[in-house]
């Protein structure tokens, strides 16, 4: 189990959510990967949405479609487009991390703190959380900061959300200190962040 790991190993669990698992969970993901977090992504969309050639003609897949064929679908269908708007290099950066994108509401293993990118993910993720019957009372830290979906917002992001891991992996007593550190962290980067404890 992923969570027994992270016991194991004595450092946080993180997972990193937003609505596709595309740009601004990956970003984060791969960013806290490199700074040896314990990271994974996920996406709470019902379908993995990315723009087409139009705004009412999203390119849609379902979860679990791998990087790899997404990128391939997308050459096909229009190499200048999607490598001008910068979807194949930021498909070509997720295969490098994980095979496919995942949705949360299908995960069985636990984390310690769930950063979500918008209010709406953060909405599904603790409507997620409550459907479940919790077994051993675990907490959970569910923390969301607005991220917009482009390119440069999800750099941003992952910046902010690594100081947040960071600031969060660096106190011995989590559940006591949570309130403090969040204040801190939204003094520093003038983010509102919305927090709530949930339990497996």
């Amino acid at each position: 189990m992923f969570y027994a790991r992270c016991i194991m190993m004595g450092e946080l669990g993180f997972a990193v959510i937003c609505s596709s698992n595309m740009n601004r969970s990956m970003e984060a993901h791969a960013f806290l990967s490199k700074k040896g977090f314990n990271v994974r992504s996920f996406g709470t969309g019902d379908k993995v949405k990315l723009p087409g050639p139009a705004p009412d003609k999203p390119n849609c897949y379902e979860f679990g479609t791998s990087y790899d064929d997404i990128y391939n679908d997308l050459l096909r269908k229009d190499k200048t487009l999607y490598t001008q708007n910068g979807l194949l290099h930021m498909l070509d950066r997720n295969r490098r991390i994980k095979p496919d994108p995942e949705r949360f509401q299908v995960c069985k293993d636990k984390f310690d703190i769930i950063v979500t990118c918008e209010e709406r993910v953060y909405d599904q993720v603790l409507e997620c959380l409550e459907a479940r019957i919790p077994e051993e009372n675990t907490p959970v830290h569910v923390i969301n900061i607005d991220i917009q979906d482009n390119h440069e917002e999800a750099t941003i992001g992952a910046f902010m959300i690594c100081e947040l891991a960071a600031l969060l992996s660096g106190t011995e007593d989590l559940d006591n200190d949570i309130d403090e550190l969040l204040h801190e962290f939204e003094t520093k980067c003038q983010r509102n962040v919305l927090h709530c404890v949930q339990f497996y």
